[in-house]
């Protein structure tokens, strides 16, 4: 019984030992140069994640969005600017990778579908209210217990 004792207490000492032994290394940055990962972030902003769609590029933890990251970065040492890599993405993915798409007549939808949509909801339930004003209270259907001379309508 002690020497069990004996060897858990040695095997959490060599645990602990080997744990302490083993230090923990720093993330080593995702570029060498902090102005070319600012950049990469910047652009990185204004593209959406095609998996996510609610995220963009850079605040994404999709596989696809670290992979358009490191694409990013690669255009970018290799000299693109700013505007040829978001050109190069809107080429490859279309509008709908850009946050902000363009005016254009294939996304007028985007920008002018939900105000379309909120007039019509708007229109229809002004419609409905003004034709239920007009009605007569004979046309509604009263609620079960509504006559107050019921008496299981007072309890």
């Amino acid at each position: 019984m002690a020497e069990a004792l004996l060897r858990a207490a040695l095997a959490c000492a060599l645990a602990l030992l080997l744990s302490v032994a083993v230090p923990a290394k720093e993330a080593a940055p995702a570029a060498a140069d902090p102005v070319l990962e600012a950049r990469m972030l910047h652009i990185a902003a204004e593209l959406r994640c095609l998996v996510c769609q609610n995220q963009t590029v850079a605040d994404s933890h999709a596989d696809l969005a670290a992979d358009l990251r490191r694409e990013i970065r690669e255009l970018l040492s290799k000299g693109a600017s700013d505007r040829q890599v978001v050109q190069y993405m809107t080429d490859r993915y279309g509008d709908f990778i850009l946050y902000r798409p363009p005016l254009r007549a294939s996304t007028v939808v985007l920008w002018v579908g939900p105000a379309v949509l909120l007039a019509g909801g708007l229109l229809v339930l002004v419609v409905v209210l003004r034709r239920r004003a007009r009605l007569q209270p004979e046309r509604f259907e009263p609620d079960e217990g509504d006559d107050l001379g019921d008496p299981v309508a007072r309890t």
